[in-house]
């Protein structure tokens, strides 16, 4: 269990004095099992009155709070997934700052391509840059708990002239309870079948009036998540933990259990340890019939912890080192069984909005401001600076990233008839911060370079030169100035006339391993500030036909100006069917995180930890390497589909196309090597380049670093695809029973070559590395006091690559390996018994049948992970928990 901090010690005393509240309060609020359908409303997909489903003139799902709630899982990411299959994410559990905000998707567009709205404003982006793929940066969602809210809205289609930037995929819109009195309190709690990953969640939501014209709505949060572990022991070609001594084998067992909670694997593989307290106000006041003040705030702490590969001797960071004073030091006086870095990362997210709202004849009218805040704190453990040897401590603070945005917003709407005429403006400010790690995180050590005390040159390398007394002492201890390198010839003979290499020619990497800190030379603030104005009409052209068009102007301080537009129409062929259709560019600017973020991470082909870092494309180091200025991405929307209510069936079947131009992207990894290649055509020769490039730009721990990549405008891609949504009730002497399916096909594909900056393997499994299909069929019956949920999730079947094949002249021609993962099926089952009309109790299982995906074969299944970690199919195993629900 995580440690509980101050905030979770405040909202638990809130809600146990609130749940002693409840045994007084009346019942009068509580919803009846027998009260029936009432027509999902969306706000969000057309300005003025707000329309059905199946009225609206682009897709729209509307998600109620019951809908919410029937998920077991306290996080909004995993909710948003279960409930619509066009949502799709994973979990990371070596992916830096991604361990802990996950990066999604939306129509096969990441987060940072949708627009995410609370209560129709736009919520802020987390700290967090997504350092591989698209380089996400999007708002965390997991801020939000699910007891704050009253629905939420999905508009499936692209809606910059609507919303603005960002609304390319889509829009969430995530609208607050408004409860002027009663109110819920929840408890539940629950572990994988594995006997691990056990969770609790307590939350409540308590409604207050204030005075006969206003309300205030307070909701919380209180979860704590334990690690889950589903790898083996750490055992590959090139090493094998338990092909070693028996002290090894139990030293490397006792850092695996005292340090990351296994049962002795030093890799661990699994979902992350997690807990977090999270608060959320909405509150509005009457001040006259046609004028209403509105606020709504937020504020969360979390934390979570996971690890890093495991590093082993002889694998570039575990090296011998040879001191000043001629003695040998070696990493495993402190880690004598290898180590695991343990990373930990606090995330602070707070946020305020306050708008007036009202009419003034046919003249709507809001005012509004709103200021966001997230923060994400690191820590990183178990680990060193290898560069600083002996020296070096195990616990770094590797520095801070921050995000924050101001905007301010006017909303108009004028009645004119038969059609409402919307028209507004905005100016926003936005803010990226990274902040200086400790020193130790980033300094610079005497082992960055061979022979730092010049005990064999002789010369002062700023690391303090060996006393004459020190380099006898040196030879005493085995010095040997001749073996100088570990190179060999065409024949395997050593080039020097010795074996191996003498540790005082070995160099290692700078900055905490795993991940290095941030230094003043990648430290900074990017900022920048927008308006925008837009116009917007809709109504009924005919008794048959609804339409609206959209048009925006944007201008960014950093990226210049751009107007794009909408048009949209709903066709009633029948008083039960209709069809709809839009098409609409849209534009998203690189957020400042996007423009500013640097990184040096771990990544590990072939079993071996090379440090890669990405940079900004603006900085000299990318430029070196010939990267290009980022600019904006631009996209063409088009959907085409039909809605249908017959009785009791409801149905919707849209076909969306989207073609995004300069899509943003990390390059595929540029490989860095100090070894001299001097052939154009011969292995190597790039990657020395490369280096020389780096040590030109006088990129401190060149040497050390063996890959770089940036951010470009990389290609242009196609997204489309199919939804389908459908749901039907029925009534009988045996209850009342709703059957809901949803149904997503959907691919991503380029459009044109994207040329050398991706290679084959990266192209491949970007087209390929996910489910095509997704499916959901959920049944919720109800009959007396008892209701039953049963919910199946279908995942389509995917591809993932390894290795990239070359000609006799080395050209590249395809892919060296291809695993094609079958599909899957999760089945959910839940079954609820109401106590009174206040209380209810229920059971459940998620992933009943324990299923798990096809165990991964190639490429990055290893070091003991058995599954595919980034796979959006759930690889944890069957849940079960209990929920204790009051409602009042």
């Amino acid at each position: 269990m995580m440690k509980l901090n101050k905030l979770n010690a405040a909202v638990l005393a809130g809600l146990a004095g609130y749940s002693l509240s409840m045994t007084v309060a009346t019942s009068a609020m509580a919803e009846e099992a027998a009260e029936e359908n009432v027509e999902k409303i969306a706000v969000v997909g057309a300005r003025g009155a707000p329309r059905s489903v199946t009225s609206s003139p682009v897709p729209v799902d509307v998600l109620t709070a019951d809908d919410i709630n029937g998920v077991a899982s306290s996080d909004m990411n995993d909710i948003m997934m279960t409930l619509v299959p066009s949502y799709t994410l994973s979990r990371q559990p070596i992916s830096d700052g991604g361990t802990f905000i996950r990066p999604a998707s939306l129509r096969g567009l990441p987060t940072d391509k949708t627009l995410v709205l609370v209560n129709g404003k736009r919520r802020h982006r987390a700290a967090l840059v997504q350092i591989g793929g698209s380089g996400t940066q999007g708002p965390d969602l997991a801020t939000i708990p699910a007891a704050a809210l009253g629905s939420v809205e999905v508009l499936r289609d692209g809606a910059a002239a609507q919303y603005g930037s960002d609304a390319i995929a889509g829009v969430i819109n995530f609208q607050l309870k408004n409860n002027a009195e009663g109110g819920s309190l929840s408890l539940d709690a629950g572990q994988y079948y594995e006997g691990d990953g056990q969770q609790y969640t307590i939350s409540g939501n308590k409604g207050f009036s204030l005075g006969d014209d206003g309300f205030l709505s307070i909701s919380a949060e209180v979860t704590d998540s334990e690690a889950t572990y589903r790898g083996e022991q750490y055992c590959e070609s090139w090493f094998c933990v338990d092909d070693q001594s028996e002290q090894y084998v139990a030293d490397a067992e006792a850092m695996g259990r005292s340090v990351h909670g296994t049962d002795g694997e030093v890799q661990p593989w699994g979902q992350p340890n997690y807990s977090g307290a999270k608060v959320f106000l909405n509150a509005g006041y009457a001040l006259s019939g046609d004028m209403e003040l509105y606020s709504f705030a937020n504020y969360s702490e979390s934390e979570g912890d996971g690890s890093f590969f495991y590093r082993y001797p002889g694998n570039g960071t575990i090296e011998d080192l040879r001191e000043i004073d001629g003695t040998i030091y070696s990493p495993l006086e402190k880690f004598p069984g290898g180590f695991t870095p343990r990373f930990f990362g606090d995330i602070t997210d707070y946020s305020f909005a306050a708008g007036l709202k009202g009419m003034t004849g046919s003249l709507g009218y809001d005012i509004s401001g709103r200021y966001g805040y997230n923060e994400i704190s690191y820590t990183l453990a178990n680990t060193i600076n290898p560069s600083m040897g002996s020296a070096s401590p195990t616990k770094f603070h590797p520095g801070d990233l921050s995000n924050d945005e101001l905007q301010f917003q006017a909303d108009f709407t004028y009645d004119l008839a038969e059609y409402v005429l919307a028209f507004g403006l905005s100016y926003m400010e936005e803010s990226y911060e990274i902040s200086q790690g400790d020193e130790a995180s980033y300094a610079v050590g005497p082992h960055s370079i061979p022979d730092p005390y010049g005990l064999c040159s002789r010369e002062d390398n700023g690391f303090g030169l060996a006393t004459d007394e020190q380099v006898a002492t040196a030879i005493a201890n085995g010095l040997n100035c001749a073996n100088y390198t570990s190179a060999t010839d065409e024949n395997g003979n050593p080039v020097d006339g010795f074996d191996g290499i003498d540790p005082v020619f070995t160099a290692v990497g700078v900055g905490s391993n795993g991940f290095p800190g941030y230094s003043d030379e990648f430290i900074g603030t990017y900022e920048r500030d927008s308006y925008a104005v837009y116009g917007d009409i809709s109504g009924d052209i005919t008794d048959a036909l609804f339409a609206q068009a959209a048009i925006r102007y944007e201008d960014y301080s950093d990226f210049g100006s751009e107007v794009v537009y909408k048009i949209a129409g709903i066709y009633q062929l029948t008083d039960e069917v209709a069809l709809r259709s839009s098409y609409g560019t849209g534009f998203r600017a690189p957020t400042p995180g996007q423009q500013g973020t640097t990184n040096v991470s771990t990544r590990l082909p072939n079993g071996f930890p090379v440090a890669t870092g990405l940079f900004p494309a603006n900085s000299v180091v990318a430029q070196a390497l010939g990267a290009e200025i980022l600019k904006p991405e631009t996209s063409t929307n088009f959907t085409f589909g039909l809605t249908a209510e017959l009785d009791s069936l409801t149905l919707t079947v849209d076909y969306y196309h989207i073609l995004l131009e300069d899509r943003v992207n990390a390059i595929s990894t540029l490989d860095v090597s100090t070894t001299v290649v001097t052939d154009p055509d011969a292995d190597g020769y790039g990657a020395y380049q490369n280096y020389l490039a780096l040590d030109a730009a006088g990129v401190v721990g060149a040497n050390t670093i063996g890959g770089v990549f940036f951010f470009q405008n990389a290609f242009d891609t196609v997204t489309e695809g199919l939804d389908v949504v459908a749901t039907y009730s029925m009534e009988s002497d045996m209850g009342d029973t709703m059957i809901t399916a949803s149904f997503n096909y959907g691919t991503n594909e380029f459009d044109g070559d994207p040329g050398d900056l991706f290679n084959l393997e990266d192209r491949f499994d970007f087209e390929n590395g996910t489910p095509s299909t997704r499916g959901v069929v959920s049944v919720k019956h109800s009959m007396d006091d008892f209701s039953v949920t049963a919910r199946l999730s279908y995942y389509g079947s995917y591809e993932n690559s390894n290795g990239i094949e070359t000609n006799e002249a080395g050209e590249p021609i395809g892919v060296a390996q291809i695993q094609e993962f079958d599909p899957e099926y999760m089945f959910d089952l839940e079954g609820t018994y109401f106590i009174n009309e206040t209380l209810s109790v229920s059971l459940g299982a998620r992933n009943l049948f324990d299923n798990y995906p096809d165990p991964g074969t190639i490429g990055e299944t290893c070091c003991g992970r058995i599954y595919r970690s980034d796979s959006i199919v759930d690889w944890q195993g069957g849940y079960y928990y209990m929920k204790l629900n009051a409602s009042f």
